[in-house]
């Protein structure tokens, strides 16, 4: 999987496109303006940047995401895993968790998720 980074404000544009899609580009600088804050050109710019990085796609002014929102998640939790953890997911999660206590049924899925990982040889090197 190609790696790349979404900054907060293209973030919260990519969200927008995720949750109403397809939408016009009219649109979509209309729910820009009260959600964001931006001017009708602040929309359009933002929106030609993320089409030339190819995560969105503008065709005959429809707009729809050219990557879903989890893999754009995906993305987004390694880059912090890797800058801010040292690449260490065991740091990241207990960074996380701190002083949060898990009900036993997020207990139970995280313990499901490390099992279907653990099947798929999800060991990095």
């Amino acid at each position: 999987m190609e790696e790349w980074r979404l900054h907060d404000a293209e973030y919260r544009l990519m969200e927008i496109v995720w949750e109403r899609e397809p939408l016009t580009s009219t649109e979509l600088y209309k729910l820009c303006g009260p959600a964001l804050g931006w001017k009708k050109s602040t929309t359009y710019t933002m929106l030609r940047k993320l089409c030339e990085r190819g995560l969105l796609r503008n065709e005959d002014s429809v707009v729809t995401a050219a990557v879903k929102r989890e893999e754009a998640q995906r993305c987004e939790s390694r880059a912090v895993v890797e800058k801010r953890f040292n690449r260490s997911l065991p740091q990241f999660v207990a960074a996380f968790l701190d002083d949060r206590r898990l009900s036993s049924q997020e207990a139970e899925e995280l313990r499901r998720l490390i099992d279907s990982c653990q099947e798929k040889g999800g060991e990095e090197a």
